[in-house]
């Protein structure tokens, strides 16, 4: 996302939910507990920089946010009760939500990802290009269990490619960068926005990124969960959360180096300088084309329903949810407050 992309917040309607207010002096706050889906990163720089300023406070929340273990261990930690409110992967959530007896105990709220930021990336000296069937007969890294690799199947499928074109080598996520600096793989599967490290070990001239969203699969990524119980018990809660976040949102795009330095707080290992390069990427799924019709944090119905079906389809689920079983897009504010332009 180029900082001369103008981003304009428009004053706000009346919500048809428990609108939130700025929050008054000797009111007790409400504690909201978030775990994120990993570690800290610019990935996730909104969430730290609305509570660094105090946004979710001027909502009447007392937040605390804690790393994750991936999405899968976010949305059940949310559906326990011992998160009121997380983030995880939207594909994921559908696959949670199959098991008759979570249906509808985690539900999105907001849309964070508008695309998944699933890629493959690979060596060009291995004979990886930018087109797709350059994988065919290639060793690509993986996780034993993880996003990306399991959505390989609804990518080929989309591609007119066998799911068995190339071949998965089981590795940690955290040697990914290493199997392939030596060669040990010849491309390896990555959230686009967590190659950085990556890229910094190997020019990115020498590299080939294969996007699963230039397939034609159109999958939502992350987004904000929360657990049904706490939306009925604390609907202002949960609208006061989305609107700080959509509000910490466009300030970290407007100004991604700025709020890079709320990420660096948190974790004073980081490099600013890298984690302003990692959001850049960021971005670039966060905003996707469809998301000048209905703003950030909304969804289009049809993908969603799309969603539903290759994910139902791909991980052979034995239930199908529905699209409120998935989304109660009733917290989100104002469209005019989450429309990007430029």
């Amino acid at each position: 996302m180029q900082r001369r992309q103008l981003i304009q917040i428009a004053a706000a309607t009346c919500a048809g939910i428990a609108a939130p207010r700025v929050f008054a002096a000797g009111e007790k706050l409400v504690p909201l507990k978030f775990t994120l889906d990993f570690r800290i990163s610019g990935q996730v720089a909104p969430f730290l920089l609305a509570l660094a300023k105090g946004y979710y406070r001027e909502q009447g929340l007392d937040v605390t946010i804690d790393v994750g273990n991936g999405s899968v261990a976010s949305i059940t930690r949310v559906a326990s009760g011992a998160y009121d409110m997380g983030f995880g992967d939207i594909s994921a959530l559908i696959e949670f939500g199959a098991e008759p007896a979570n249906a509808g105990l985690v539900r999105a709220v907001y849309q964070y990802y508008n695309r998944a930021p699933f890629v493959i990336i690979g060596r060009k000296d291995r004979g990886l290009t930018s087109d797709w069937k350059s994988v065919a007969g290639k060793r690509i890294g993986a996780a034993a269990v993880e996003s990306t690799r399991r959505a390989w199947p609804m990518a080929a499928k989309h591609l007119g490619m066998k799911t068995d074109a190339f071949e998965w080598i089981t590795t940690d996520f955290s040697q990914r960068d290493n199997v392939i600096v030596r060669g040990d793989v010849d491309g390896a599967t990555f959230f686009h926005d967590s190659a950085v490290s990556l890229f910094q070990r190997i020019p990115a001239d020498q590299l080939a990124v294969l996007s699963y969203a230039a397939t034609g699969l159109k999958l939502y990524g992350n987004a904000v969960l929360a657990s049904s119980k706490f939306m009925a018990a604390n609907p202002a809660a949960v609208s006061g959360f989305v609107k700080a976040t959509n509000r910490a949102l466009l300030e970290t795009m407007a100004d991604p180096a700025a709020a890079m330095a709320h990420v660096v707080a948190r974790e004073p290992m980081l490099s600013a300088k890298t984690e302003v390069e990692r959001w850049r990427i960021t971005a670039g799924y966060v905003v996707a084309p469809d998301t000048r019709e209905h703003g950030l944090g909304g969804v289009n119905r049809a993908f969603v329903e799309q969603q539903i079906a290759e994910v139902s389809d791909s991980f052979g689920l034995k239930a199908r949810a529905g699209f409120d079983a998935i989304y109660d897009l009733r917290f989100l504010p104002p469209v005019a407050e989450r429309t990007v332009k430029g």
